[in-house]
């Protein structure tokens, strides 16, 4: 396998930090995945699932960062200007379109995680992604979250992150997101996650997208994650109103582990449902009962909708 880091340019010609993984030299990928972050994750956080893929499937697999985040961060984040609709209407994009030329595979897929999953009906080119798999993604609005968190949630959207942000400049990264989150980011982000319609509210966005998909969607949630609850799924999966959806319900005792939760999928204990989406993937006929997804090894809870 070889693993090589990579600059592209977004839509605008903003600089993008990226890793692409490709699989051994007499393996010719026919298949190329990208995936997209989770706000404020680096791209490294994906190293392990994207060369497992790459090593065991010869997938052709892409990271990338998005403006403002890690290592496609300015060095000003001051004066940075971009919104957090940047990252689907320009990044988003970019990176499926160099993995297309350079890779040319005969099919193209994309896991997003978190954000990255929820905002990709948003991009302009998500007619040519063959399948998706959404990884822990989400209708943001506070109210679906679990009571136990809710309020405290809510008191980031209204008023830690709004204040932060002006006195930064940016969010710091010590609130627990990892990576500092760019002012006027964090600022949209807060205000779609104020609003019960998340960032369909917005009027100012084209939100046909998540309409007009017609692939096939396979979404994970998991029943520890106090952030992608099953309600904040299937309310960002009712969007989809034209795509095939899987559903896919998993608990920490499915895989034998005490915990999963919103960022778990991603380490190595959740192998086996590493290979159970490459096998998704894999099929050309998609699985049409539960039972044909999840036999052999029976995992989790999925239906149809």
């Amino acid at each position: 396998m070889t693993v090589r880091d990579i600059t592209f340019n977004a839509a605008d010609g903003y600089r993008l930090r990226g890793t692409v993984f490709l699989p051994a030299q007499d393996r010719v990928p026919t298949s190329a995945l990208v995936i997209n972050s989770a706000t404020g994750v680096h791209r490294r956080f994906y190293s392990r699932l994207a060369s497992y893929l790459s090593a065991r499937y010869g997938y052709a697999v892409l990271t990338y960062d998005f403006r403002g985040i890690a290592e496609s961060r300015p060095h000003n984040l001051r004066s940075f200007t971009a919104r957090i609709r940047d990252w689907p209407l320009l990044d988003m994009p970019a990176a499926t379109e160099w993995l297309a030329q350079e890779i040319r595979p005969r099919r193209l897929f994309v896991l997003g995680h978190s954000a990255g999953g929820n905002l990709i009906g948003l991009m302009p080119n998500l007619a040519v992604v063959d399948d998706v798999i959404l990884i822990a993604a989400q209708l943001g609005y506070w109210r679906l979250w679990p009571r136990s968190i809710r309020y405290l949630l809510a008191a980031n959207w209204y008023l830690a992150i709004p204040v932060l942000s002006r006195i930064f400049g940016y969010v710091p990264a010590w609130l627990g997101a990892g990576q500092h989150w760019p002012g006027r980011i964090a600022r949209e982000l807060a205000r779609w996650c104020r609003h019960p319609e998340y960032l369909f509210g917005d009027p100012s966005l084209d939100r046909t997208g998540y309409e007009r998909y017609a692939g096939q969607i396979l979404s994970l949630t998991f029943e520890d994650d106090p952030h992608a609850t099953c309600a904040a799924n299937d309310s960002l999966l009712a969007r989809f109103s034209n795509a095939s959806v899987t559903r896919w319900h998993v608990s920490p005792h499915d895989v034998g582990v005490p915990k999963i939760g919103h960022f778990g999928f991603f380490r190595p204990f959740c192998e086996p449902l590493w290979e159970q989406c490459a096998m998704w993937l894999a099929d050309d006929q998609q699985p049409t009962t539960s039972a044909d997804f999840l036999d052999p090894p029976r995992l989790g809870e999925a239906h149809h909708g």
